[in-house]
Formats: structure tokens, sequence, C-alpha cells
């Protein structure tokens, strides 16, 4: 079972097939995935790695958290799923 990983603060211009590569540093990828805005094409700079371990996932997180990639400290973390995504939804608290 791949564990899946939430990364921020990606360079805009990184391809899914860079964050692959960069992430195979720590493992074995199942899968990387860059986000993209739907109404223009462009990435949102963010995405999800999956590795294939807990081990790989946790090196993984000790290798690329804060790490700078184009002038962009990284954000790893455990994804939280499964929720529901809120994306681009606010909240009547949140104002």
């Amino acid at each position: 079972m791949s564990i899946r990983l939430s990364v921020g603060d990606l360079p805009h211009s990184m391809t899914e097939e860079q964050l692959n590569t960069l992430f195979s540093e720590a493992g074995s990828v199942a899968s990387a995935r860059i986000i993209n805005y739907l109404h223009n094409g462009q990435t949102c700079g963010f995405g999800f790695v999956a590795m294939q371990t807990q081990e790989e996932s946790r090196k993984a997180i000790t290798m690329f958290n804060g790490r700078l990639v184009d002038g962009r400290p990284l954000t790893v973390r455990k994804d939280s799923a499964p929720s529901k995504c809120s994306f681009g939804r606010r909240s009547s608290n949140s104002r």
C-alpha cells in the first residue's frame, strides 16, 4: 500500500516527471501528480506524491520538507485524506 504525501510550494515550472525524479531520491515513487487550475491549466504550486512504503514516505518528508527547489522551500507532509476537497470555497466563519 502506498503512502500519499502532499507537496506544497512547488515551482510553477515543475513537471510531474521532474517531481517523480526528485522524490525517487527517497525511494520508490508509486505516483506523482501536480494539481492544475481548471480555468487556465497552469499549475497551482502543489501536488501529491505516493511513496511505496511508510519508511520511504518518512525519508521523503525528512529529505524534502524545507528543501529549496528553484528558490522555493517545499512543504512536504503526510496527506490527511480522505476528506472532501473544499478548494476554492469559503466558509461563512472564515470572513
